[in-house]
């Protein structure tokens, strides 16, 4: 059974650690913020200038002038700190980010990247994502398996103009966990989502990738 959105970001906080500042990128890896695990003391970065989100309000503790940068109206966690957006990309582009989650347009087998352009829309630019990708490190790339009509989104090479080139080091989808091994060039399935058999993951994948042999089944 493929995993729901929630449970794709359930699955992807399980990669924080104690004492990692994150960033979330907008849409999907934004729901990761929920699921921080209790007792873990992590810092949320956004980089319209804030460390230390916490989790979405609830409906009536919703303060509009608290958001994210993707305009969500978020929560603080005490001993979170506000700056400017020149501060926010020091610290990404200075290397002080362990970890970041992005969503994803396109993932290729040789673990590039291409998250900005959505085809047949306007889009302004690729906003932080290059920075994020150069200065963070370690990449998670959350996303759907295939796009409208079944297409799949983990490619052999990427049609959309690039993000970044080798950059990512796992990616989760409602279908798979893998994780890119840097000594064979190609992404290894970890974890495959319930009744899902390797058949039916190959048939929505067009890039190639090795079979880990503990494979497991996710578990959230």
């Amino acid at each position: 059974m493929p995993l729901t959105r929630d449970q794709i970001t359930q699955r992807a906080a399980r990669e924080l650690q104690d004492g990692f500042i994150v960033n979330l990128g907008i849409g999907m890896p934004t729901l990761v913020a929920n699921h921080v695990p209790a007792g873990m003391d992590v810092w949320l970065q956004s980089e319209n200038g804030l460390l230390g989100m916490g989790p979405f309000p609830s409906e009536d503790a919703v303060d509009a002038e608290l958001i994210n940068a993707g305009k969500q109206t978020i929560t603080a966690r005490p001993g979170a700190s506000f700056f400017s957006s020149s501060d926010s990309f020091a610290m990404i582009r200075g290397g002080h980010i362990d970890l970041c989650i992005l969503g994803a347009m396109q993932v290729s087998q040789d673990a590039d990247l291409a998250n900005w352009m959505v085809p047949g829309k306007m889009v302004k630019g690729m906003g932080g994502a290059m920075d994020l990708v150069a200065g963070v490190k370690r990449v998670i790339v959350t996303m759907e398996h295939t796009a409208k009509g079944g297409v799949p989104k983990f490619v052999r090479q990427c049609s959309l103009p690039l993000t970044g080139r080798r950059c990512v080091h796992m990616l989760i989808t409602e279908l798979a966990v893998f994780e890119f091994i840097e000594a064979r060039g190609r992404f290894e399935l970890r974890e495959i989502a319930p009744d899902v058999t390797i058949e039916e993951l190959r048939k929505q994948t067009e890039a190639e990738f090795l079979v880990a042999p503990d494979l497991a089944t996710v578990s959230l």
